[in-house]
């Protein structure tokens, strides 16, 4: 029996309506196209602040900084960082990192990314992976981690996604169940 083929036309429909090529020369410095993030998600980000996506240059902006108030980052050089920015840019269709900034201090003061996983299930859909949120210690209580998840999810929706998940720490599934997720199933982990 001959292999099955799918028509390249088949495989990247979710791609062929953005020219990856047209936007990275727009925003040179920038993860992935900001069009991705709907403008409804920035609605409610306050003044003075942005929601958008990483950039090569955050690294100045304290984002492994930001980072590291939720685990363990190690030694990164603003090489190393940049390297790693490049190789999640040129896979722009499977992680987008989204950050907010501070624009009056320069900083970024929260983040999270989704990477988006292909299925064969669900006629082979897509479920977006919600990894590494955080909002920094002095900008708790302006609701930042809602609005990243709620960007994260219409990222994903976007990208075709029919569900969100995460792991959380126990004493933050409150937390994320005032976001519109629900407790279901268990995380198994085997560290490496």
């Amino acid at each position: 029996m001959p292999p099955i083929s799918t028509p390249p036309e088949t495989r990247a429909i979710h791609i062929k309506e953005r020219s990856p090529i047209a936007w990275m020369a727009s925003f040179p410095d920038l993860q992935f196209d900001p069009s991705r993030i709907p403008k409804e998600a920035g609605a409610e980000v306050p003044e003075g602040y942005t929601i958008r996506p990483l950039n090569v240059n955050d690294y100045d902006k304290g984002y492994l900084e930001l980072l590291s108030q939720l685990t363990t980052i190690g030694t990164i050089s603003k090489r190393k960082f940049a390297e790693r920015f490049d190789l999640l840019r040129e896979r722009n269709e499977s992680k987008f990192c989204i950050v907010i900034e501070d624009l009056g201090r320069g900083v970024i003061v929260g983040a999270g990314s989704v990477i988006i996983e292909l299925k064969f299930v669900h006629e082979c859909g897509m479920v977006g992976h919600i990894e590494d949120i955080v909002v920094d210690n002095s900008a708790r209580g302006k609701n930042f981690g809602k609005l990243i998840i709620n960007a994260l999810t219409l990222v994903a929706k976007q990208s075709g996604a029919y569900k969100v998940i995460l792991s959380c720490a126990e004493k933050n599934v409150g937390f994320y169940e005032k976001c519109g997720l629900k407790a279901k199933e268990v995380t198994m982990a085997n560290y490496l």
